[in-house]
């Protein structure tokens, strides 16, 4: 689980640091939200955990004439998205908790997010609070990662991490996955009040490693960030060399076209403010 402690410290700052490589990772999936955010019609807009800034500025760019909110809990990511964006006169960036933000007036008519909505501690309450900020009718969209084993990207890295003798941890902590099981989401969201729910799957590949090297430019991306590189954080030095040695061998054998990428699976979730 990564809480809101970590996010604001050395979490944030890691991510911050990577957010080309990041934003890289997932360039398949933010075309797919681009395009779907070319069909809706939007005034006012709040990206949800929006790191360092890439759906706001889609969302922006795709349509001038709105104005555009991204919040984020890592002051770190804030500064790197406030950079990012401020070319762009109808997008503004600020730090805070979705959860609890206090919109100031602002009544958006879309929330968005890219894989920032996992990581409430009380997910039920957050989006009742959010529909609560949102205009009537007000649509939202977010992306989540499926389940573990339909994410190569983690699950084959994760396979190759020493096992834990402890309980497995908990499923539905905050944390990249807490939003995988379909019939649980739906629930949280029912239960806020959002409506017209629907899940689309979208399969594509992230990719982890480019350029002149991208087997160890895959390496330094996940040993920065991720599920492996938690796991590496806790390891001795034995264990991390052993580690890298294995992801170095395995690596190789996802690049194609030169570059690194593993499989990915997440739901695209919509629904509507009744």
């Amino acid at each position: 689980m990564t809480d809101t402690m970590e996010w604001q410290g050395r979490v944030g700052q890691s991510w911050a640091s990577e957010w080309q490589r990041t934003d890289r990772s997932f360039t398949t999936l933010t075309t797919e939200l681009k395009r779907r955010l070319g069909e809706l019609d939007y005034a006012s807009v709040l990206d949800i955990g929006c790191g360092a800034g890439e759906l706001s500025l889609v969302a922006a760019r795709e349509n001038p004439a709105a104005q555009v909110v991204g919040l984020d809990i890592s002051p770190d990511l804030i500064d790197v998205a406030r950079e990012r964006g401020r070319a762009e006169s109808n997008l503004r960036f600020e730090l805070g908790d979705a959860g609890q933000w206090d919109s100031n007036g602002v009544t958006p008519d879309l929330m968005i997010s890219r894989h920032g909505v996992m990581f409430f501690s009380e997910p039920a309450k957050a989006f009742a609070h959010l529909r609560s900020l949102s205009a009537p009718g007000a649509r939202m969209m977010f992306s989540c990662f499926r389940q573990v084993q339909d994410n190569p990207f983690f699950g084959a890295i994760g396979r190759l991490l020493p096992q834990s003798d402890g309980p497995p941890p908990d499923p539905f902590a905050p944390g990249p996955f807490a939003f995988a099981d379909q019939d649980r989401v739906a629930s949280i969201l029912a239960e806020a009040g959002w409506l017209n729910l629907e899940f689309a799957r979208f399969d594509f590949h992230m990719i982890a490693g480019a350029g002149e090297d991208p087997v160890t430019d895959a390496i330094g991306y996940f040993s920065r960030i991720g599920l492996a590189a938690r796991a590496m954080a806790e390891m001795d030095d034995g264990a991390r060399s052993e580690f890298l040695a294995k992801l170095a061998g395995f690596l190789p054998e996802h690049l194609r076209d030169g570059v690194v990428s593993l499989p990915a699976s997440v739901w695209i979730v919509t629904g509507q403010n009744g």
